[in-house]
């Protein structure tokens, strides 16, 4: 009987330790999925099981490629990566990078047309991850457009990849993406971007843009934190809305890091200029790569296109171009719009309706 008891009180003291270190492992997993995939960046699903393209000797490296889908804008998403897939045989894997209320469209708008056979993987992004990093204005809660700032999490969203290309949702390729993802890096470079000066814009699109081609018109020079940093006003700037990203040397930079402090140091300071030339995403970006960035083909970011309704290239040029980009408030899919007729030819429509174009010639044409 004593022995009996003897045993029980074992076993369950046996069972208390293996509880107890169960519990710990589990602490222990719930901190390292925690720590590599943090808050703000949550794989919604992959899609792998499609039949893969007969690719080209040597084009068989998967390519990642990163664009943000907000729902506003969803159509843009789809005709660049459809864009994209019809012009290379090159293993390409898309990572979507949306927010949870648009998964399911998304997800229904990828399945149910001629891009079922795109590999892809979701991502949701939720803007928590901003917190602190941002300015909000009360008068303006809807200028804020968290997933601009999802290129600043590559190494997160493709966290296997030694390399990555992040395009916006307002661009079309025409030629191979395999040619942008062998764009060379000089050594300690994260990153190649097209810059603002290059042959391409300044002379044509720039003109009547704004200030959007050197460091003063995004930073504020009168700010003492912005002059300590020596960085030359007239700077050439560059375009973040494409560029090829070496993730090995970004996570040795720690760049992200680098990039959420001078989005906190703003918050405190108004370090940008207040008649800021584009989007609030460029001037962290600019200052974290002030002469540490390779450059692009300018002809893989033609760019401007959205500036103005008017035409600013010549047909002859905008077919040759590889990159089409409209960046500016003239979409091709909601407004008048140069050559939304290119743009035209790579859009998908929506099976559930819910996005549909302004046409070009529409009497409801805004200016907004």
């Amino acid at each position: 009987s004593v022995n009996i008891s003897i045993l029980i009180v074992a076993v369950v003291i046996f069972l208390l330790v293996l509880h107890h270190n169960f519990l710990g492992l589990s602490d222990f997993l719930k901190r390292e999925l925690s720590d590599s995939n943090p808050v703000g960046l949550q794989p919604i699903d992959f899609i792998p099981a499609v039949r893969q393209r007969l690719a080209d000797e040597g084009n068989d490296k998967e390519i990642s490629v990163v664009i943000a889908a907000s729902d506003e804008r969803l159509g843009g998403a789809i005709a660049a990566m459809n864009s994209i897939y019809r012009h290379t045989r090159s293993n390409v894997v898309f990572h979507v990078v949306t927010l949870n209320d648009t998964v399911d469209h998304l997800r229904l708008w990828l399945s149910n047309t001629a891009l079922k056979n795109l590999r892809y993987r979701i991502l949701d992004f939720d803007p928590r991850v901003l917190e602190g990093k941002v300015q909000m204005d009360p008068q303006k809660t809807d200028t804020l457009k968290p997933l601009t700032f999802a290129r600043f999490y590559l190494p997160n969203l493709v966290p296997h990849a030694e390399k990555a290309i992040y395009v916006d949702d307002d661009i079309i390729v025409q030629d191979d993406i395999l040619e942008l993802y062998n764009t060379p890096l000089k050594p300690g470079h994260a990153a190649a971007f097209s810059d603002d000066c290059d042959s391409t814009t300044n002379k044509v699109a720039v003109r009547g843009a704004g200030n959007q081609y050197n460091y003063i018109g995004f930073l504020d020079y009168k700010k003492e934190t912005i002059r300590k940093l020596a960085m030359k006003a007239n700077t050439c700037s560059f375009n973040p809305g494409v560029f090829v990203a070496n993730l090995t040397e970004w996570k040795l930079q720690n760049i992200t890091k680098q990039l959420e402090k001078w989005m906190a140091l703003n918050v405190a300071e108004e370090l940008y200029s207040r008649t800021l030339a584009g989007s609030i995403t460029t001037p962290p970006l600019l200052i974290v790569f002030y002469k540490q960035h390779s450059s692009l083909d300018p002809m893989w970011n033609v760019r401007h296109l959205g500036s103005s309704a008017g035409k600013r290239y010549s047909p002859q040029f905008v077919k040759a171009a590889k990159l089409l980009h409209w960046n500016g408030h003239f979409k091709p899919w909601g407004r008048t719009a140069s050559y939304a007729e290119v743009w035209e030819k790579w859009y998908v429509p929506d099976p559930t309706g819910k996005f549909s174009l302004i046409r070009r010639y529409s009497e409801a044409y805004e200016a907004k």
